[in-house]
């Protein structure tokens, strides 16, 4: 009787496949003429030099995901834009703080590999880094049976910037009587999608025949950072806020120095149809304000002499326009009046 072998395929991991997927990356990643120097995909670590540019280079770092918006892409089997969500959700934190992008590495775990829909999210993180003018180093893709459901996968993103000590934005030049600017969300983005996905099965909205979900959805997150980066060059800005999970005003208050006030007219923003069609699902006005961006996907606040000339540092679809002003206070955020849902 023979004896039972075991081996690492048995068990439900594919090496080959990971291998597979590791020559795809190096080959799209080819292309990149950025990092000339160092070949990064493969090995065990990434190197990238910091730009002579720099008199007193500041590392500026951080990672996230996209939270349960990877349920909508496998539901709908689209995977193509969530890998610019996770670019996104990354370097879009890196400008609040003036940091120019310079690396991204990600993470994929999941249940079995599926070489057809990792190969769409890493086109996905590619576009993005394209978008972002910043180098895809490196990442890790782990195929763990036993902790993923069948078909269930995740992913996270590490980013990596940049920014002169004297660029650095951290509330500093706040002063009272700035302006507050709304540049617009290109919709939902990456935030709010636990709260969508209870509304879509208490609803029993079949997402597969909706057009209209299934185009806003998926729509990937905006990335603002050729637009910031071209006004922290020109010192137009005196502090952003990426307007992510916990909405407007949890975002905003992080950069408000004490002794001042972010005093914001809600009536004022821009919101989508997308927005108004959560919220005339039965939810809250308090709810839709700290869980979604409501059309608000960045703010700036800015000395307003600069206003006409940040105008033109944007397209038509993304115009920057006043929600409010800065004034004395020792309440960080005052929400006055409300969205008009109508």
């Amino acid at each position: 009787m023979k004896k039972h072998k075991f081996t690492y395929e048995k068990s439900g991991v594919n090496i080959k496949a990971a291998d597979s997927f590791i020559n795809f990356i190096s080959k799209i990643s080819s292309n990149n003429k950025k990092n000339k120097t160092f070949r990064n995909i493969g090995g065990f670590g990434s190197i990238s030099s910091i730009p002579k540019s720099y008199k007193s280079p500041k590392i500026v770092a951080s990672t996230d995901g996209v939270g349960t918006k990877i349920e909508i892409a496998n539901l709908l089997g689209k995977y193509d834009s969530i890998g610019i969500d996770l670019v996104a959700m990354c370097v879009n934190d890196l400008i609040v703080q003036g940091a120019k992008p310079l690396i991204f590495l990600d993470y994929i775990s999941l249940n079995k590999i599926n070489l057809k829909k990792l190969k769409s999210i890493i086109k996905g993180i590619r576009n993005g880094c394209k978008i972002s003018n910043c180098e895809l180093v490196g990442g890790e893709t782990a195929e763990m049976p036993d902790t993923y459901e069948k078909g269930k996968f995740d992913i996270a993103g590490f980013a990596v910037g940049l920014v002169d000590q004297k660029k650095i934005l951290n509330g500093k030049k706040i002063k009272k009587n700035d302006l507050i600017l709304s540049i617009p969300s290109n919709g939902i983005h990456s935030n709010g999608f636990s709260l969508l996905r209870y509304i879509i099965k208490k609803k029993k909205i079949n997402l597969k025949k909706n057009k209209f979900l299934k185009e806003e959805l998926l729509k990937p997150t905006k990335i603002y950072v050729k637009e910031i980066l071209k006004l922290t060059k020109k010192n137009y800005l005196n502090g952003c806020a990426n307007i992510t999970g916990g909405g407007i005003a949890d975002n905003i208050k992080r950069i408000i120095p004490s002794g001042l006030t972010a005093n914001i007219f809600m009536q004022k923003i821009k919101t989508k149809a997308i927005f108004k069609w959560i919220k005339n699902n039965n939810v809250s006005n308090d709810e839709m304000i700290k869980t979604f961006n409501c059309g608000v996907g960045f703010c700036l606040i800015v000395n307003p002499k600069n206003l006409k000339k940040i105008k033109k540092n944007f397209s038509k679809n993304y115009q920057p326009y006043v929600i409010g002003k800065i004034i004395s206070g020792k309440q960080k955020v005052l929400l006055n009046g409300s969205i008009d849902w109508k």
